[in-house]
């Protein structure tokens, strides 16, 4: 049977490729640009079998999606700005006590309420370090409405896979965008679960410290006696405060994710292998970047685009290899601060000057901003 294809919008293909992923949880607080994904899931979640859960507030939505999925059922939920900033402690919950959840965070203007409907990618460090002490987080940003449905899917696998929040953010271009896509058929695309234990309910541990692990993970509920525990704990999930369980705990929180980081870091490359110019970009800026290398390349200049699908953790070995190639680096970002640019600039000396596009003003960037960097 020919398929067709659907005109559907960024945050609706966020929601249905959430679905395909299993999730049958959503608890969430409206707030403009993410509300179309709470509207479709109170719509679409009941008709197959899950919960849709209007909260209180932002703080409210976090717990409950960190209960949901200790109980045994995919969960997440989606917020921007200032609702983002809310969920920091309970998103810190969700990282000690190994939660697999997934938090879409449309990036809208800011600092508070900024311009509510607007686009942005000022939130990139808060994802990174917004919740306080030692942490590493996943976070992946889409530049197409099919990349929505596409990394909605990868977030949950991701997620399940090694027991971790993970912050999905496209900026809000992305989330409102519509496009024409064939979206993937049911057995399309990879599935994920998490890993239960088979043991004897007596010989089960809550959490597992050896470097590079991920611990099965029993459902409150279950013949498994299930601790989680905020405070610094040992791996049968009590309360230990001791130096050497904590260097550990903390060590293994790392570790799980960057032993493992080929499994976790997606890039695409556009006319990479011969580029003297490279651009590295994330979200819609990718966009104007490929038309601005194709327009460079018909004026002889050779230019190329590095999407990083994956921004946290940072692509740094993807990016490197370019140093002996490129002449100059173009990174294209909705933010003042040039949060990407900041990251790449660790990564190279000097000869290789690193140039930000930064557009802040709630609005895009377009082909021509980047034609006048390469320039």
């Amino acid at each position: 049977m020919t398929r067709t294809a659907q005109l559907i919008q960024g945050n609706e293909a966020l929601a249905q490729g959430a679905f395909y992923a299993g999730a049958r949880f959503f608890a969430g607080y409206p707030i403009t640009p993410s509300s179309e994904i709470a509207a479709i899931c109170s719509r679409e979640l009941p008709k197959l079998g899950g919960t849709y859960m209007q909260m209180e507030d932002e703080l409210a939505s976090m717990a409950a999606i960190i209960g949901a999925s200790a109980a045994g059922v995919k969960a997440f939920t989606a917020t921007s700005g200032p609702g983002f900033s809310l969920m920091q402690e309970n998103l810190g919950v969700g990282i000690v006590g190994e939660i697999p959840i997934v938090v879409v965070d449309v990036q809208r203007v800011g600092p508070s309420t900024g311009l509510a409907t607007k686009p942005a990618q000022a939130d990139f460090m808060q994802i990174r370090w917004g919740r306080h002490g030692d942490q590493l987080i996943i976070c992946l940003a889409p530049a197409t409405v099919r990349e929505c449905y596409e990394l909605a899917v990868k977030s949950f696998n991701l997620a399940e896979k090694f027991r971790v929040p993970v912050i999905l953010a496209p900026d809000e271009i992305v989330g409102h965008m519509r496009e024409s896509v064939l979206l993937p058929e049911p057995g399309e695309m990879e599935i994920v679960n998490r890993k239960t234990p088979d043991c004897a309910p007596e010989q089960f541990m809550q959490y597992d410290f050896t470097p590079g692990a991920v611990p099965e993970m029993a459902a409150f509920g279950s013949e498994y006696t299930v601790r989680i525990n905020s405070t610094m704990h040992g791996e049968n999930g009590f309360a230990n405060n001791s130096p050497e369980n904590c260097e550990r705990r903390v060590a293994q929180l790392h570790s799980k994710l960057l032993m493992h980081r080929e499994e976790i870091i997606f890039t695409k490359k556009f006319d990479v292998d011969d580029c003297d110019v490279l651009i590295i970009a994330a979200g819609s800026p990718v966009r104007a970047a490929r038309v601005a290398a194709q327009e460079a390349r018909k004026k002889g200049i050779k230019a190329g685009v590095l999407q990083l699908q994956t921004v946290w953790p940072f692509a740094d070995q993807e990016i490197v290899q370019y140093a002996g190639q490129v002449k100059k680096i173009i990174v294209p970002e909705l933010n003042y601060s040039g949060q990407i640019a900041g990251e790449v600039r660790k990564l190279f000396d000097l000869s290789i000057p690193v140039i930000g596009v930064n557009v802040c003003g709630g609005v895009g960037i377009t082909p021509q901003q980047i034609m006048q960097a390469i320039e």
